[in-house]
């Protein structure tokens, strides 16, 4: 394959999956780091391996990270089992079901706050402070993965230019 089109399949990838770090509807860090992975395998990159090794483990700290961040701050602030598992299935939900662009967050947020009235239907503010750690945790799970992408990024385009 010519060397200019697999760099350009790999910036790609590598541009969507940054997008897809605050967009769930892509696998960011994945697309990352096939792009990353296509950058050093489908060309002629002296790309170091360690960056490959640094990337996948970041990769894999982050996909766990995000089930366990949201899950924690949630508890931080007074959050039950009832609203970490309402915050999945309404982020479920709002991927399906809310057709705008962040739509997922709003069912995060119904889902988290209606978790939480199903275990305590009279602590309303225990339920909003539900909600408030469980956009805290989107934060910052989001910001990690986008921060790690745009470090691929920046990887591949520093070594495209050290020539």
């Amino acid at each position: 394959m010519e060397e200019s089109l697999i760099l350009l399949i790999s910036i790609v990838l590598l541009v969507i999956g940054l997008l897809g770090t605050l967009l769930p509807v892509l696998p960011g860090l994945l697309l990352s780091l096939c792009g990353l992975l296509i950058y050093k395998f489908g060309g002629n990159s002296e790309l170091s391996m360690w960056w490959i090794w640094i990337f996948s483990i970041l990769t894999i700290i982050s996909t766990v990270l995000n089930y366990v961040i949201p899950a924690k701050t949630n508890k931080k602030y007074g959050g039950t089992r009832y609203g970490s598992i309402g915050s999945f299935i309404g982020t479920i939900l709002g991927i399906l079901f809310i057709p705008i662009p962040f739509g997922f967050l709003i069912g995060m947020f119904a889902g988290v706050f209606f978790g939480e009235l199903l275990h305590d239907s009279r602590d309303r503010k225990k339920a909003f402070n539900s909600m408030k750690g469980a956009f805290i945790g989107f934060l910052y799970g989001t910001g990690f993965n986008f921060l790690v992408g745009l470090a691929m990024l920046l990887v591949v385009v520093l070594d495209i230019f050290k020539y």
